[in-house]
């Protein structure tokens, strides 16, 4: 192949194509879990929404409350994946074999925000959250009915693989994938481009940058008891009595129950079968969408 301009230019909106393609198509994990904010600067604040109260009955002036009074911060960082061609190989139409990398890269840039999310989530018994707490601790500052300060858990100890409940059902999430900039494909393919000069090889590759950070820890419960109905019983009542800072239920649906692999079987005959024992109809039956995360395992 001759390199000029054109088939340069013709190389790049084949790869960039393929690279799209592969992008859009690509399933993701994180989407279970975490809502994506956009970011325009290098870093977002948050308010401390989960100290919004319910609606009460207006009697009297309204009472307005501060969501801006405690703030949390999520920094971004920059993220590449690049790669070299060859002039030889665009010379010697080998330019064929980099059209199922470029799928590749689209792949891993779909899923990339997974590849923050999880390990973050993962790590909430051991990472503190916007409250001073663990993101999974025993003793986030809660409330009881009278509206009065107590200790509320969202997490139970043990030696068994982990489990995780998570309400999905809510605008904000239990995590956040902050985008600042989504991932895009550029190149350099110029014959003026110091690599072609110095190292007689064309580069192209994709960047991005974001990050990862907890929203409400009351939406997730995690769990390293073994899974049983009697826990996950447990693990739901623990999540659907958490109330507001007013005294209000806290209106939380656990909607998914995500395992390992190695909890698939269990989670599936915990709320999947109706029929367990011999016979006996399991009550806990279609009370949550069994996932299986890769990540968790």
């Amino acid at each position: 192949m001759d390199i000029n301009v054109a088939n340069l230019r013709g190389i790049y909106t084949s790869l960039s194509t393929i690279f799209n393609q592969s992008l859009g198509a690509t399933p993701t994990f994180y989407s279970q879990i975490a809502m994506t904010v956009g970011s325009t600067t290098f870093a977002n604040e948050y308010p401390r929404l989960d100290e919004l109260p319910g609606f009460r009955e207006w009697i009297g002036d309204r009472i307005a409350h501060d969501v801006g009074a405690s703030l949390y911060s999520i920094t971004n960082r920059s993220f590449e994946k690049t790669i070299a061609i060859k002039r030889r190989q665009i010379e010697d139409d080998q330019v064929g074999i980099f059209a199922p990398i470029a799928a590749q890269y689209g792949q891993d840039g779909a899923a990339f925000p997974d590849t923050l999310v999880w390990p973050l989530f993962k790590k909430g018994e051991t990472t503190i959250c916007y409250d001073g707490q663990y993101y999974f601790d025993t003793d986030h500052p809660g409330y009881n009915e009278q509206g009065n300060q107590i200790s509320v858990s969202n997490f139970a100890a043990g030696a068994q693989p982990a489990w995780y409940l998570v309400d999905d059902t809510q605008v904000i999430k239990p995590m956040i994938w902050q985008n600042r900039k989504a991932i895009k494909l550029t190149q350099m393919f110029s014959e003026t481009d110091p690599n072609v000069f110095w190292r007689d090889e064309y580069v192209w590759g994709a960047d991005t940058r974001g990050n990862a950070g907890f929203g409400l820890w009351q939406l997730a419960f995690k769990s390293k008891l073994e899974l049983t109905q009697a826990n996950y019983d447990a693990a739901r009542t623990s999540m659907q009595t958490i109330r507001r800072r007013d005294g209000q239920i806290n209106p939380i649906r656990p909607t998914k129950l995500l395992v390992p692999p190695t909890l698939e079987a269990t989670a599936r005959k915990i709320v999947e079968a109706a029929l367990i024992n011999g016979g006996e109809t399991n009550v806990w039956a279609k009370t949550a969408q069994a996932v299986v995360i890769p990540h968790l395992a």
